[in-house]
């Protein structure tokens, strides 16, 4: 039994130890592949492509622009176009004249405008792409609830409302309607006459401290007698203050063709003022800067001064548009609530 037991014991251990343990690989390490925080991503793009694109678009634009100062100077090189160039210089001598120079309440006006227009339009496309309001308003009287951005939204628009009639009753009190109101057919040709210029780079014969050249009289008169009440129109139609119970008014006039006219209304105003301000700064800009912020015809810095102030308050004003500022100003007119 004892060789038994020793051979047994002997089989035993050889099992054993003659096996091979399998033990388990440890795991592989994964490499991380972010390298820092997610790419930041606009309307489900990453913020490079858009880079990209503004920057293609800025090529594009440039390249474009040079076309057509080489088509422009091209058109002025035909047979019978400096004789009608010298026909219809740009201008024409209105039939009423309005006092030369800018009174102060233009310079005053033109600044509110531009204030509230850079507001207003910050608002509005904040209302068009917001996810979640940030707090919401509504009146004492009624339970109906706007996002607290649609109410500075529509806020801003009665300051601007209320700003341009001011300047409409005081350009007609004063006689300076002459200088935005065309007098005569003979606005239509000199205004091509006008364009011709600008797109040759041979900028027109600037008499603004006394009249407007004939293009710059018909933009004026479109933006604040067509596209300002267009804009106040449309944007009426689309507030709680519209009768939301007159069926006929709403069946003429649907809130559908008042939001499709609205946006493009916006973005006429925001090409206007970029291409306005690039003109002012072309075509010499300490002198229209004085037109414009300080009333007098002087080629000094006051103008450009004035400006600086004008752009630094606008942007203060654009910072301090949030809810945290935005709110206890807004309680004021009726409630306001996270939710």
């Amino acid at each position: 039994m004892s060789n038994e037991l020793a051979q047994e014991v002997e089989q035993e251990h050889t099992r054993l130890f003659s096996s091979k343990v399998q033990t388990p690989l440890p795991a592989p390490i994964e490499m991380s592949t972010d390298r820092g925080r997610a790419p930041t991503m606009i309307r489900g793009r990453r913020l490079t492509h858009w880079i990209r694109v503004v920057a293609l678009g800025g090529l594009g634009a440039v390249v474009a622009a040079a076309l057509v100062v080489l088509a422009a100077r091209g058109v002025t090189t035909l047979k019978f176009v400096p004789d009608w160039l010298e026909k219809y210089p740009g201008e024409y001598a209105p039939v009423a004249l309005a006092d030369p120079g800018f009174p102060w309440w233009v310079s005053w006006t033109h600044f509110f405008n531009f204030f509230l227009m850079v507001l207003i339009i910050r608002s509005g496309l904040l209302v068009r792409i917001q996810q979640k309001p940030p707090a919401y308003w509504s009146s004492r009287k009624c339970d109906q609830k706007i996002s607290i951005n649609l109410w500075l939204h529509t806020s801003l628009d009665v300051l601007w409302m209320f700003n341009g009639c001011i300047f409409v009753v005081l350009l007609f009190v004063s006689g300076h309607w002459a200088r935005i109101v065309p007098t005569s057919w003979a606005v239509f040709p000199n205004a091509l006459s006008a364009l011709v210029q600008y797109l040759t780079l041979d900028w027109p014969t600037d008499h603004g401290w006394v009249n407007y050249n004939s293009l710059q009289q018909l933009m004026y008169f479109v933006v604040v007698f067509v596209f300002a009440p267009l804009a106040i129109i449309t944007g009426v139609r689309m507030s709680t203050w519209w009768p939301k119970d007159a069926a006929k008014l709403n069946t003429l006039f649907p809130a559908t063709f008042a939001r499709a006219v609205h946006f493009p209304t916006m973005l006429f105003f925001v090409l206007f003022s970029v291409v306005h301000v690039i003109l002012v700064f072309a075509t010499g800009a300490l002198r229209n800067l004085n037109h414009m912020f300080a009333g007098t015809d002087a080629v000094n810095w006051t103008g450009f001064w004035l400006f600086v102030l004008a752009i630094a308050l606008t942007v203060g004003g654009s910072i301090a548009c949030k809810p945290l500022i935005v709110g206890p100003i807004a309680v004021r007119f009726g409630k306001v609530t996270n939710r």
